[in-house]
């Protein structure tokens, strides 16, 4: 049996590396490389300053500019994770560093950087009338992209909310007119408040109903370089208080009630979701470009209405067709 000190006596094994030896297959650069699914805890930060873990999927990648290496060094990308992410607090700067690091560790290999984590976002929300309040939860995304010199931090929101169709409540609104008419007559000067109240309050009185459906807007946004937390609640607040009809957690019948009224009060295509949308984001300094897209899942049909918009700055979102219809 060899001893314990065999390593001292004799000479030890050196591990193999492959990825130092000459690539005698094919050759060329690669645009990105890198792992995805990792799963990560790290900490975020609520309105009121309280710290919150999460579990964050995240995909790490490099480019790689030497046609003649096999490849990149993972393990370096991983481990950049785990000591600067892992379990801190998700900031701008944070992620800055985090992708400083990914090509800091490949010099000679990589020039360009992505970093990306999603995860859900929780928010406590109240009820609209009640004295109630629910969780909600946000799909969210985070990105860093280093490249030519240039960090963009991006966050991705998917925000869901109630559309009512502007054309269906005209058509509904034309039923209930005729159907007052059959009622009382063509001659209404004569027609009792009372009985019209009461009958305003029957299944008649209301004969056909607008159709709505649940809406998800998709909003991604370039952060200007001050920024030093990621807006999240200040950009789904923005949202909802554009479009006036977010999607309910804990409802009461005020609270439905209430939600009807304000379905009533901002009837909208998916046009008009779009354009209260690019407003109330052209408005946010925070926010250095943006892209949008609404989607209306609609009732009537098996189909969604789709609209699209960019803040049209150049060399940002604009500028890539692609943009224009590709999800979040």
């Amino acid at each position: 049996m060899m001893s314990t000190n065999a390593c001292q006596e004799l000479p030890c094994a050196v591990m193999p590396d492959v990825a130092k030896q000459p690539l005698a297959g094919a050759k060329g650069t690669l645009d990105w490389v890198g792992m995805s699914q990792i799963e990560l805890p790290v900490f975020l930060r609520s309105p009121n300053g309280d710290r919150v873990q999460t579990l964050a999927r995240v995909q790490a990648y490099v480019n790689l500019t030497d046609a003649n290496s096999k490849g990149i060094h993972m393990s370096r990308l991983y481990v950049a994770l785990d000591n600067i992410l892992g379990m801190n607090d998700l900031t701008p700067e944070v992620l800055r560093e985090t992708i400083t690091q990914f090509v800091d560790t490949h010099v000679g290999l990589s020039d360009s950087a992505y970093l990306e984590c999603r995860f859900d976002y929780f928010e406590r929300r109240n009820s609209l009338l009640s004295d109630n309040s629910g969780w909600k939860n946000y799909p969210v995304k985070v990105a860093a992209t280093l490249r030519n010199g240039q960090i963009d931090t991006e966050v991705s929101v998917e925000v869901p909310y109630s559309s009512t169709c502007p054309c269906s409540a005209a058509l509904a609104r034309q039923l209930i007119q005729e159907g007052f008419r059959e009622t009382f007559g063509q001659d209404t000067t004569a027609v009792d408040a009372n009985s019209v109240y009461d009958w305003l309050g029957t299944a008649n009185g209301i004969s056909a109903t607008p159709h709505s459906q649940r809406s998800i807007a998709q909003v991604r946004v370039k952060l200007a370089e001050k920024v030093r937390t990621l807006p999240i609640t200040s950009l789904i607040d923005r949202v909802e208080d554009a479009l006036k009809t977010p999607v309910q957690a804990t409802v009461k019948r005020e609270d439905e009630q209430e939600f009807a009224r304000l379905n009533a009060a901002n009837l909208m295509f998916c046009e008009d979701a779009a354009r209260r949308l690019k407003t109330a984001l052209n408005d946010d300094i925070s926010v250095r470009d943006f892209w949008l897209r609404v989607n209306h899942m609609e009732s009537l049909h098996a189909h969604d209405a789709v609209s699209v918009v960019v803040k049209g700055v150049e060399g940002g979102y604009r500028d890539d067709p692609r943009e224009y219809v590709h999800p979040t």
